[in-house]
């Protein structure tokens, strides 16, 4: 045993002094609680008489085990707990955020949920038991940055000790080599917690042994710690800080002179093995648990955006309606205030009557698009789906709109070969899709233009285009036609209000069916709507009886 140090020291240091082979690792504080309570909870199932030295954070959580042992009936111990001055006032989980030593690690980052059922078993720690006594260390002591459980029985002795570095010294740490034989136990079952990151918050660097001879000489570098004025269970409160420490560094040196000389207990390092294992394997359950819970509130979270944006969309789509609601409303109001004017002359009566047809045509337009869209809202069954021919559809509304094309001067024409596939669609639905891009075709084609309705097979689909020569449509717009109650802007024809559903209708229409619509367009030059309907797939036929 070397000589004892002159002045107050770092333990850490101190061992990597004493045996610069030393494994290091990087642990989060849970895995360092994980051993601290392997090593007490082994003391506390075997009922081993033990000298105990232990510094830890602060939080009533991490005395658990400790306090557990001190409890023991008629097992002889000795626990000596050093606590920073700061700590002597609380032992809050919360840490003092207003400090630059702020014991940060000592935050549960533990977990939380296991934390509170460990809480609620917990005596407080000032206890009147002989065997606990507290050693308050100064604020300029060395050891203000450091954790440490050492203990002492009969069959082993044992050391643990972590560094709460700064982050340039975290960056600097060694990586974990090879591991010697008398740390193995405690490095193995440390390794598989440095993987999960979840844990890994605020590093401490970790190192333990086995080496009753290198253990002696730590505790030599800590009875030079420095201490404070403090409150201890055996000793007066009035004995100077000094004493204090002396009192307790001869009452251990005495229990150890007393205890028997070491033998190697295969049992106990077993057991330790063993319990190791048990606290590793509960911090990786515990680990799982708090991922799957995360996962499930960042699902619920997205949900909860859904719902919002569907709620936020609905009061948008209902505010809408009631605005084209009003409008029609409004003029066809305004219209008849005036036909009561006594002075009104027969051509002016006759144009606010057409006006009050016209509102109340688009009146009726809007509501029966509105009805068409809370259909197409819910689910349709594919199965449902009919078999149909576009030969069967396109002719008869050409032939429908045939006189109003003509009284506009608008060419209008149309080719379907019977021979295309069917497709599956409902009947009701491709004459609707047909009926809105024709009718917007015609609608904005000035006189002398041309409408075609053009049909062929492509593939697995059939290509249906509506196109026509009449004002075109902006870039800008193309994005926005299909949103509900968009119309186009760049309109100078007299007839270019609606409902601005159509197309909407249509696209919906198509999602049914399992189909699609693209666009294209130039002001001036006029618009080709592509439309494509899936080929029914055929049938096997059926066996024979």
């Amino acid at each position: 045993m070397t000589s004892t140090p002159a002045s107050d020291v770092s333990l850490y240091e101190l061992a990597l002094e004493i045996d610069p082979a030393l494994s290091i690792l990087q642990v989060s504080p849970a895995t360092l609680k994980s051993v601290f309570s392997a090593l007490m909870d082994l003391l506390t199932e075997r009922e081993l008489p033990a000298i105990v030295w232990a510094k830890l954070p602060r939080g009533v959580v991490w005395q658990t085990e400790l306090e557990r042992y001190s409890t023991l009936e008629g097992v002889p111990k000795a626990i000596y707990v050093f606590k920073d001055y700061r700590d002597d006032s609380t032992d809050s989980v919360s840490a003092d955020h207003s400090s630059a030593e702020v014991d940060t690690c000592a935050e549960a980052t533990i977990a939380p949920a296991s934390a509170a059922i460990e809480m609620s078993a917990v005596t407080n720690t000032e206890t009147t038991d002989p065997a606990w006594l507290e050693i308050l260390l100064d604020s300029e002591s060395c050891l203000r940055r450091e954790y440490f459980l050492f203990v002492w029985t009969a069959q082993f002795q044992g050391s643990v000790l972590a560094h709460r570095p700064r982050s340039a010294q975290l960056a600097k740490a060694p990586e974990p080599n090879a591991v010697e034989a008398s740390a193995a136990l405690v490095d193995l079952s440390l390794a598989g917690a440095i993987e999960d990151s979840q844990e890994r918050r605020q590093h401490l660097l970790i190192l333990s042994s086995f080496d009753g001879n290198l253990m002696q000489r730590v505790l030599s570098g800590l009875e030079q710690a420095k201490t404070t004025m403090g409150r201890s269970t055996t000793v007066d409160a009035s004995i100077s800080p000094t004493m204090l420490l002396q009192e307790a560094v001869a009452q251990w040196q005495q229990t150890i002179s007393t205890m028997p000389s070491t033998t190697p207990d295969p049992t106990s390092w077993g057991q330790l093995f063993m319990k190791q294992i048990q606290r590793q394997e509960e911090v990786l359950q515990r680990n799982a648990i708090y991922r799957r819970q995360a996962d499930l509130v960042e699902i619920l979270q997205l949900q909860k955006e859904e719902l919002t944006n569907a709620l936020q969309a609905k009061a948008d789509f209902i505010n809408t309606v009631g605005q084209e609601l009003r409008t029609p409303l409004t003029t066809i109001k305004t219209a008849l205030t005036l036909l009561n004017s006594p002075n009104l002359k027969p051509p002016q009566r006759q144009r606010y009557m057409d006006l009050i047809a016209k509102e109340c045509d688009r009146q009726s337009s809007l509501i029966t698009s509105l009805l068409d869209l809370v259909q197409l809202d819910q689910a349709v069954n594919p199965a449902v789906l009919q078999s149909i021919r576009v030969s069967d559809v396109v002719p008869g509304v050409v032939s429908t709109y045939q006189p109003l094309a003509e009284e506009k001067g608008v060419k209008l024409v149309y080719t379907a070969p019977e021979d295309l596939p069917a497709i599956a669609c409902m009947g009701n639905w491709l004459k609707q899709i047909v009926i809105n891009l024709l009718h917007n075709g015609i609608k904005f084609t000035p006189g002398g233009g041309q409408v075609w309705v053009r049909a062929k097979q492509q593939g697995n689909y059939i290509n249906l285009e509506v196109r026509d020569t009449g004002i075109g449509m902006a870039p800008g717009e193309l994005p926005k036609i299909f949103d509900r109650f968009y119309r186009v802007r760049q309109s100078s024809l007299e007839d270019a209000s609606g409902a601005g559903l159509g197309l909407t209708i249509v696209q919906q229409l198509l999602l049914h069916c399992g189909g699609s619509i693209s666009v294209k367009s130039k002001p001036g030059e006029g618009s080709t709507f592509t439309v494509l309907l899936p080929v029914r797939k055929q049938q096997p036929p059926s066996p024979l009886p």
